[in-house]
């Protein structure tokens, strides 16, 4: 007798726990940890995860396993015990730390077939199967459990005959194309030719095209590119000479592209220097954390590739994660460059399906490397020889909702266990990256020159109020202006900045000061030119733009902010004859859109490039002489103990854009407080000082890198509810934590109500709390069991948005 251990799909604190459950005779030969099974749950059936097989159970009249959902596990030794480190470090329930680990795909409705696999024939299997797989491409799941089958179809998966597919109801289907083959010898196929009547030309075509090809061609390339008519295939493949399949093909999202082969560079000193640690550690197979700091254009990303060729060399695989689809297109074009079809490529650019097929790439060893955004950590490799996290700073590899876990530290725990090293890479590090470096715990690699010795750009701060003062309204300063016409004149090109985040276009009246919030959150709505509209951006609430002012009846109700279709409409009014191209979420929202508009740039197409924080990292074109920031400052005002430091590194990687290649580059940086260190010292990209300036201040307010934070958020629609569960559970924190943790609540959140929701916050500032995370859980699960409408609480272990 077996029993599987399962967690089942059913998030909440009574079922985060595994269940035990018979494995019925048929299957016990199947089921293996990491399978997805369905099993009766209460009345209804749902999806689980088996964690482990046993022998026997301490509960009697165990129910069966309704079925398995794979042939294969889907999740590995290792994915699974990764599972258990995500649920305790991040206090989440254990199928949300599997589930995290999944393409979309796997987690929707499915349909399930049973196909041959490529390269086995149907003649190779034993009856019953080889008839059925002869008359049918596909088999479907419920009909082989009908029919008793699955024990034999299992056997075959395992000799890698066959293989289960999940036809996704809604989200994915396998895409499949139509196939005409000779059904018969082309000895045959010549006879046929003599005995066709003379009129029947087209058939004619088709033949003798099968005669010389004698192979499967795909159907439309037959009806488009060599033109032979589809009527008379049809009729040929009618009269069983020639015979039409289905045949599975991966998605390729990179389909259309070629990608130019690139051998490796020769590495300068600096660059030598920085790679021999990182090979060593690859070619001993030890676990090490290296820091590559290196400025921008210091040639990082050449790093990345002599380490991972390494690592292919060695016979292991390689993950490298790149913050957002900011940086596909180049990174992708680099990696495929270098590694052509070894490589799988993961980020939310794709479309469901194309995101699982890349997955099944890993899942069937047919690839090395896996370049893709934060999720791309759990790419389900199972000999990895490296991890590399390229602009470790950025705020992306932190996920803000359940499992609320931080790649960085994904990357280090996968990464002890395969015994192989990780590397960090920016221009800027975390202020925590960085200590951990000046303290050993992670070894410190610098880049500190470009690549070819270029020098860094000459960086200009504007102050901004001596261009009021001087008459000058608009959002260009003087010397801005000249710049960008010089360059028009000198036919480079530029790149415009606008810092977006915490600075919205909201609508204001001019006489009454009345400002146009949302009805259900705390928050100011967000002026949208497109359709004329005012919307919120956390409920979703809309409403037209009122004409006079609900207040005072005023009709000078206008918008504030500067937006980037604001600025587009500037700049045709100042330089008519200047082409830009404008990039943010609105042109950027459909599939390929991201990667057009930089091609066009590239090739010349825009003098301007007018865009948000997606075009300022990773960018790296040749002609780009001038980079503006319109407006440093609007981070620097958002009450996050971070801002400081996220203005300085956007700043400095925006600057980097600037005279990469032969042309050297000027920066342009406007601001209404030029005194703020961040701010003069992104303009020296002088990151030591900086590092030294914010660890004073971070030291003096006890925040990261010297304490640690735990973020607790309740809500609930009653104003008094909220402040009276958050205060009983600031007294319960401080009577459970030592003295040297600093607690702070209850206070209201930076956004105090939330679709009509209040919201407060108790903040815990401690160095070690070994009792922390026990007390933490206990809360969380106090309110999981309280009722549907009490209040709400989440817990953040290491918040990045204090929001």
């Amino acid at each position: 007798m077996k029993i599987a251990s399962v967690i089942v799909d059913v998030p909440t604190k009574q079922t985060d726990k595994t269940f035990d459950y018979l494995i019925p005779e048929q299957w016990e030969s199947i089921v293996a940890p990491g399978m997805r099974v369905i099993v009766p749950f209460g009345p209804r059936h749902i999806q689980g995860f088996v964690t482990e097989i046993k022998t026997h159970s301490e509960f009697k009249q165990l129910r069966e396993i309704i079925e398995p959902m794979d042939l294969e596990p889907v999740l590995n030794q290792e994915l699974l015990e990764l599972g258990d480190w995500l649920t305790d470090t991040t206090l989440c329930f254990r199928i949300f730390a599997y589930q995290v680990m999944l393409p979309a795909a796997l987690k929707a409705k499915y349909e399930k077939k049973v196909k041959l696999a490529i390269g086995a024939k149907a003649s190779d299997l034993p009856d019953p199967l080889s008839d059925l797989f002869e008359q049918g491409e596909m088999l479907d799941w419920e009909e082989s459990i009908k029919k008793g089958l699955v024990g034999l179809l299992h056997r075959e998966a395992v000799k890698g005959n066959l293989e289960v597919i999940y036809l996704v109801k809604e989200r994915v289907r396998k895409k499949h194309i139509k196939i005409i083959a000779p059904a018969v010898s082309a000895a045959q196929l010549t006879e046929e030719l003599t005995l066709l009547p003379a009129n029947a030309e087209k058939q004619k075509q088709v033949l003798k095209y099968f005669i010389e090809q004698n192979q499967e061609t795909e159907y439309k390339r037959l009806t488009s590119e060599i033109n032979l008519s589809p009527s008379a295939i049809k009729s040929l493949t009618a009269k069983g000479l020639l015979a039409e399949t289905e045949k599975e093909v991966y998605r390729d999202p990179f389909d259309d592209r070629t990608f130019q082969k690139t051998e490796p560079l020769p590495l300068t000193e600096n660059q030598e220097n920085a790679i021999t640690p990182i090979l060593n550690a690859v070619e001993k197979g030890e676990h090490e954390v290296f820091l590559l700091y290196g400025v921008t254009g210091s040639g990082k990303t050449e790093i990345y590739l002599q380490s991972i060729q390494k690592v292919i060399e060695k016979g292991q695989e390689a993950i490298v994660l790149v913050p957002e689809i900011s940086l596909t297109p180049q990174m992708v074009n680099r990696f495929k460059g270098r590694f052509g079809d070894l490589v799988a490529v993961m980020h939310s650019g794709l479309s469901a399906g194309e995101k699982y097929d890349e997955w099944r790439k890993i899942q069937r060893k047919e690839v090395k490397v896996v370049v893709g955004a934060r999720s791309a950590i759990f790419a389900p490799f199972e000999n990895i020889g490296i991890i590399i996290i390229d602009e470790e700073h950025e705020t992306s590899y932190k996920q803000e909702d359940m499992p609320r876990y931080h790649a960085r530290d994904v990357a280090i725990k996968r990464a002890q266990t395969y015994n192989c090293p990780v590397v960090l890479g920016s221009a800027t590090p975390s202020l925590e990256s960085f200590a951990r470096a000046q303290k050993k715990v992670y070894h410190l690699l610098t880049l500190p020159s470009r690549m070819n010795n270029q020098a860094l750009p000459s960086v200009e701060i504007v102050d901004m109020r001596e261009e009021l003062r001087s008459g000058n309204r608009s959002m260009f300063s003087k010397k801005l202006l000249e710049l960008l016409k010089d360059r028009l004149e000198k036919n480079q090109q530029s790149v415009l900045f606008l810092n977006k985040r915490g600075h919205s276009s909201f609508v204001m009246c001019r006489d009454c000061g009345y400002v146009v919030n949302c009805p259900n959150c705390d928050i100011s709505l967000t002026y949208h030119r497109a359709g004329v509209r005012m919307k919120c951006h956390y409920c979703g609430y809309e409403a037209p733009v009122p004409t006079v002012c609900p207040e005072c009846s005023s009709e000078y109700i206008r918008y504030f902010g500067t937006g980037t279709q604001k600025v587009e409409d500037e700049l045709g009014k100042i330089l008519p004859e200047a082409r830009v191209i404008r990039m943010d979420v609105d042109t950027t929202g459909r599939k390929g859109a991201h990667e057009k508009l930089l091609t066009d740039f590239k090739d010349g197409k825009a003098d301007i490039l007018l865009g948000t924080q997606m075009i300022a990292k990773g960018l790296d074109f040749p002609n780009i002489t001038l980079v503006g920031v319109l407006s440093a400052d609007t981070m620097l005002h958002l009450p996050d103990f971070r801002s400081s430091e996220k203005t300085f590194q956007l700043l400095t990687q925006v600057s980097g854009r600037a005279g990469r290649h032969k042309l050297p580059g000027e920066v342009i940086i406007q601001t209404y407080t030029p005194e703020h260190y961040s701010i003069e010292l992104a303009g020296t990209q002088d990151y030591n000082l900086f590092y030294h300036r914010e660890m004073m201040v971070r030291k003096m307010h006890h925040y990261p890198p010297f304490y640690y934070l735990a973020l607790i958020t309740v809500s609930h629609e009653q104003l008094m509810t909220v402040v009276s569960e958050t205060e009983k559970i600031v007294q319960f924190v401080s009577s459970q934590v030592s003295k040297d943790a600093v607690v702070l609540g209850p206070t209201v959140s930076p956004i105090a109500r939330i679709n009509n929701r209040y919201r407060y916050q108790c903040l815990i500032k401690y160095k070690r709390e070994p009792n922390l995370y026990k007390t933490l859980k206990r809360i969380l699960d106090q309110y999981q069991t309280t009722a549907k409408n009490g209040p709400q609480v989440s817990v953040d272990v290491n918040p990045f948005i204090l929001m």
